[in-house]
């Protein structure tokens, strides 16, 4: 999916809202725990539930990962069913980063071989360990710019005197120029909402994943007052908050709920600020 397909999906649906598939086999219903795949039988549910809603989903593979092959296999066909859906866009958000040749095997594991349409990065290591992700036509490297997490003061926030930039601000300006609005997204979190006019002057036409709307107590109005250009430029991501709506059989129509409470929000938003 290109930029402008994703431009055309916002538009039609009314909607940035981008679905985290943080499906912890813990908190899934326990009744689902007598299928196959517990756990791809609930993304199916919540898929099936909420596509026409969301434009994106963002699969945190840490939450498959942990379960070992099986995990695995529940990621891998959660990503299948997905490509029923060429509208909407798959993201990994598996937050690799690392020297040149190990990004190579990370981007056919997850461009090739997984399919996915993005995935998230940590640009720490530069520009050999991105640009791997980059050679593939047609993907999104989503990078971690500036997120919400009590960590994020350790070094996000520090103060360039040179360049009179925080270093986030630095890391954006530089990463930008690897690639451009067709290829390379950024994190930003909801809760960082006040920065996003600094990170738009910067990055004016480039989409921006923000979490931490909802649960993680981000505002979504200062998300689009804030971060929204002319092509909308925004996927924001909901979790815990719409997949874990409900508890019982009846938890996709929960999820759905959940899912079109902010899809009317944002509908309002974008007739406000688009």
């Amino acid at each position: 999916m290109n930029y402008i397909d994703l431009s055309i999906e916002i538009v039609k649906k009314e909607s940035f809202l981008c679905i985290g598939l943080d499906s912890e086999i813990e908190k899934i219903p326990e009744f689902l725990l007598e299928k196959e795949d517990p756990v791809f039988e609930f993304n199916k549910r919540i898929i099936d539930a909420t596509n026409d809603l969301a434009v994106a989903y963002k699969i945190n593979t840490a939450f498959y990962e942990s379960r070992g092959l099986k995990g695995w296999e529940s990621l891998k066909k959660t990503e299948d069913y997905l490509k029923n859906f060429p509208e909407i866009l798959s993201i990994a958000d598996a937050k690799r980063g690392d020297i040149g040749n190990t990004s190579e095997q990370y981007a056919k594991a997850f461009f090739k071989n997984l399919k996915f349409d993005a995935i998230t990065i940590a640009p720490y290591m530069g520009v050999d360990s991105v640009s791997p992700f980059l050679s593939f036509k047609d993907k999104w490297v989503i990078l971690l710019a500036l997120t919400s997490n009590v960590g994020a003061s350790d070094f996000q926030f520090n103060y360039i005197t040179e360049s009179q930039e925080y270093l986030y601000e630095q890391i954006i300006r530089k990463s930008s120029e690897w690639g451009d609005k067709q290829n390379m997204m950024y994190v930003v979190g909801a809760t960082q909402a006040e920065h996003l006019v600094r990170i738009r002057k910067i990055i004016p036409n480039h989409f921006l994943l923000v979490p931490g709307v909802g649960a993680q107590g981000g505002s979504l109005e200062n998300v689009a007052k804030f971060g929204m250009n002319k092509s909308c430029g925004l996927l924001v991501n909901s979790s815990r908050g719409i997949i874990f709506a409900g508890t019982d059989g009846n938890f996709a129509n929960k999820a759905r709920e959940q899912a079109i409470e902010i899809q009317q929000e944002m509908k309002i938003l974008l007739k406000k600020y688009l």
